[in-house]
């Protein structure tokens, strides 16, 4: 089968949406597909085999976030060519309500079309004022899906229709460590805490978890914080004060660093304060073994089923992050166990089973435009 992918983000600026797309090209491809992703990517950016770039993209503010788009002529004219050329069975575009190349790609498709909606948001000016355009559109599509019930709520509030919810997929093998990093390690007395995001964008929550460490270190004078991600750290600085020798930057990781992290704290801690549709670093932290501590929003209590694969404190809420915290390192008992449990949760999200998954949604959508290509459930 001949499988377009559309990737509305840039790709030199890695992110959820691409991870995700990359994954699923990769899995897909592994099964004998043949696959084509069309993304943004600036001169120079090192791109698997199957990414066709488009050019640089334009940041611009996005549900709380700085989104990577490219629009206009000059990418719909490469978006068509594209499509001309491949004659794909299916096409399967990502966020097609964003302003961006998956758009144009959406717009431009005379094969079935599949969307994947990633996003998650109370309200949004941008969709209100846009969807009697955008509905048109979008009834292009023969089959849709969502990674959560969040962001299928969002969709669905905004544009109508209905989507399969089918969750991000994580390559679990790829975060199953046979040990610990010494690195990262803790002790009884000086246990260890994680933070994996983009540490200047404040719904990642890095200041929450910056004003929980003072009534930790209170608690465990001796702990330990690792925070890993890219951005400008000097809010995190500023509220930490005299405590941030407790704390070390390690700045943008690679896959391997990030999977030697989660698999060696003790404690790994997701703060987000909202806009996240599903939470796949969650899902990454119980593959490898981590006791996750995360705020109570949405997306975050569906992937921890409340409070079975971890631990919630109220979001916003620092003084409560660091009572959750102190309150799971004395119990660790209660968190290895935690740990088992979540790691075999965590196989429901592998790309073995997600794949499959999105593979019988592509088939839903060749077979209701009337279609039929063998072998869709390979």
């Amino acid at each position: 089968m001949k499988i377009g992918i559309a990737c509305p983000y840039s790709w030199d600026v890695p992110g959820g949406v691409q991870f995700h797309i990359r994954d699923l090209a990769e899995e897909l491809i592994s099964r004998g597909h043949t696959v084509s992703v069309i993304a943004p990517a600036t001169e120079g950016t090192e791109l698997p085999d199957f990414v066709v770039p488009t050019g640089a993209a334009i940041p611009i503010p996005y549900n709380g976030s700085v989104a990577r788009l490219a629009f206009g002529p000059r990418v719909s004219w490469q978006v068509r060519k594209w499509l001309q050329t491949n004659q794909f069975d299916v096409l399967h575009v990502h966020e097609p309500f964003v302003p961006s190349l998956a758009m144009l790609a959406l717009m431009s498709a005379e094969c079935p079309v599949v969307s994947t909606s990633h996003t998650a948001m109370d309200r949004s000016k941008f969709l209100s004022i846009a969807s009697p355009l955008l509905v048109p559109v979008l009834e292009k599509t023969r089959a849709r899906i969502a990674v959560s019930e969040e962001a299928r709520r969002t969709a669905v509030e905004h544009l109508g229709g209905d989507a399969y919810v089918i969750p991000n997929g994580v390559s679990v093998k790829n975060f199953t460590v046979s040990g610990k990093d010494p690195r990262f390690t803790g002790t009884p007395d000086s246990p260890t805490i994680g933070f994996l995001g983009r540490i200047d964008e404040p719904r990642k929550g890095l200041p929450i978890l910056s004003g929980a460490v003072a009534e930790v270190l209170a608690a465990y004078p001796k702990a330990r914080f690792f925070v890993a991600g890219r951005g400008d750290n000097s809010k995190a600085l500023e509220i930490l004060g005299d405590n941030a020798a407790a704390v070390t930057f390690l700045g943008s990781v690679s896959e391997e660093d990030k999977a030697a992290l989660l698999s060696s704290v003790d404690i790994y801690v997701a703060p987000q304060t909202g806009g996240e549709s599903f939470g796949i670093v969650l899902i990454e932290a119980m593959s490898s073994g981590s006791f996750v501590v995360s705020s109570d929003i949405p997306a975050f209590q569906a992937v921890l089923d409340h409070g079975t694969y971890g631990d919630h404190f109220r979001s916003e809420h620092p003084e409560d992050l660091a009572r959750v915290i102190i309150k799971a390192l004395g119990e660790p008992e209660r968190r290895a166990a935690t740990i088992e449990s979540a790691k075999q949760a965590a196989w429901r999200y592998d790309w073995s089973t997600v794949a499959s998954q999105i593979l019988s949604v592509y088939s839903i959508a060749v077979n209701t435009a009337g279609k039929r290509v063998a072998g869709w459930g390979k």
